[in-house]
């Protein structure tokens, strides 16, 4: 592929990435908003996390430094990620099946998860989620759930609802009580279940929502970070290969100066001129780059 070639199809690449073929089935989940960095990793391939990409079976999220991601699964309720966690979608149910039950299986690798149902989309049917953790695996019946898993311990928060929790060599345990804490330490076992203070339940929850300012994006941000603005095509293609390994979800803009073809090396979909700011001092200080603007669509 030429590189007049190689400019067009990355120009485009956002689009296609987020928006699903009538052909293909319902996604399984979608990206609602991230704190960049972050990569999807689908079929052995990685490549930057778009606020708006639709996910499916097997796709693989991961947050990176001071990252975070907020996913909306199909019937509607919301996966929150925190910093760099390794989380995977297993099986999803794209819509209700006919014992009316939506089916879900989702995979914490590492890092601080969360799931809740939320009231902006209402779901009347049941659900059956589990929770797959390193050792613990959790059964969810329509709940408000935080866990993170580590080399050290798996913790698993009960909000509100009700859990079924398994762990290998052990009997299941049903957790039920609203703010009660599990721990499955590496070298110390299964501790009891306890109740979790309120400032403890905070800091928790604090790991895995997206702070304002820090470099948020979502599919209604209306800011964007150009990140180089050149006439020459190998440049502006070498600035976006770097932001899309960097874990950015860098896209390509043709604009004319002068009669002149300049090539726009740009991010989208920040939520605030704050959070531009961020992205662009992050690019200047971990990519070295120099020319890095903000500006509001």
């Amino acid at each position: 592929m030429n590189a007049l070639s190689r400019v067009a199809v990355v120009a485009l690449m956002l689009p296609a990435l987020t928006a699903a073929p009538a052909a293909l089935a319902a996604p399984a989940a979608e990206v609602e908003a991230l704190q960049m960095p972050a990569w999807l990793v689908r079929d052995g391939k990685r490549s930057a996390l778009a606020p708006g990409a639709q996910l499916r079976d097997g796709d693989r999220i991961d947050p990176g430094s001071g990252a975070r991601a907020l996913l909306r699964l199909s019937e509607g309720s919301m996966v929150k990620l925190g910093e760099k966690a390794h989380f995977s979608l297993g099986a999803v149910s794209s819509a209700r099946g006919a014992d009316g039950l939506f089916r879900a299986t989702m995979n914490v690798i590492e890092g601080a998860f969360r799931f809740t149902t939320t009231a902006l989309y209402k779901y009347r049917g049941r659900r059956e989620i589990e929770v797959r953790f390193p050792s613990v695996t959790a059964g969810i019946r329509g709940t408000d759930l935080w866990g993170k898993a580590s080399a050290e311990r798996e913790v698993v928060a009960l909000i509100e609802g009700k859990i079924t929790l398994t762990r290998r060599g052990a009997q299941a345990l049903i957790m039920d009580q609203p703010k009660s804490l599990f721990q499955a330490l590496k070298d110390a076992g299964v501790l009891p279940v306890e109740p979790i203070a309120d400032d403890v339940l905070e800091r928790y929850a604090a790991e895995t929502e997206i702070r304002a300012g820090q470099g948020a994006a979502g599919k209604a941000g209306r800011w964007r970070v150009y990140a180089a603005r050149t006439r020459a095509q190998p440049e502006a293609l070498a600035v976006y290969d770097r932001l899309r390994e960097a874990g950015y979800p860098a896209a390509i803009q043709l604009a004319q100066k002068d009669g002149t073809t300049v090539y726009q090396v740009r991010i989208t979909g920040l939520l605030s001129e704050a959070d531009g700011v961020s992205v662009a001092i992050k690019l200047k200080s971990e990519l070295g780059l120099t020319e890095v603007s903000v500006s509001q669509i």
